[in-house]
């Protein structure tokens, strides 16, 4: 007979990767280091990731919980809009080669990676654009209180 799996141990990836940023995080702190090209694209890959992960959640609870699939949604589109700021700031960073401000991975003083910031952002974009409509950008968050 096993014991049902604790809640901090459901999601162990993701507990990782929160203590990842963390440390990441606290670690910034210290040091008064600029952010350069490779840490604004490592940061954009996890929200990325984060976003793909919110959107499942979010499919996933709105059949049977329909109030929380809507906050998750919110999430969504909150954090889309992060993508989106970090994806800018990328740009306005300088280079080592001339950066027109448009989005061509070619172009990237590392050269094109499988995945540049660019083509990962589009592709977010996509997604992002299937299930979202301009006006949900333009809607205030939710706010609810605490029911504990």
């Amino acid at each position: 007979m096993t014991s049902p799996p604790r809640a901090d141990d459901a999601h162990p990836y993701l507990r990782a990767a929160t203590a990842g940023v963390r440390h990441h995080n606290h670690a910034l702190g210290r040091s008064a280091l600029p952010a350069d090209r490779r840490h604004l694209d490592v940061l954009h890959a996890h929200l990325t990731a984060l976003l793909t992960l919110v959107d499942q959640l979010a499919e996933a609870a709105r059949p049977p919980h329909p109030g929380a699939g809507r906050h998750l949604a919110a999430a969504h589109t909150r954090l889309w809009q992060a993508t989106a700021a970090v994806h800018d700031a990328f740009h306005l960073l300088p280079s080592a080669a001339p950066d027109s401000g448009e989005c061509r991975p070619e172009s990237l003083p590392e050269g094109p990676p499988v995945l540049t910031i660019c083509q990962r952002h589009l592709a977010a974009g996509h997604i992002v654009r299937r299930k979202t409509t301009p006006t949900s950008f333009d809607r205030p968050p939710h706010i609810t209180a605490c029911l504990r």
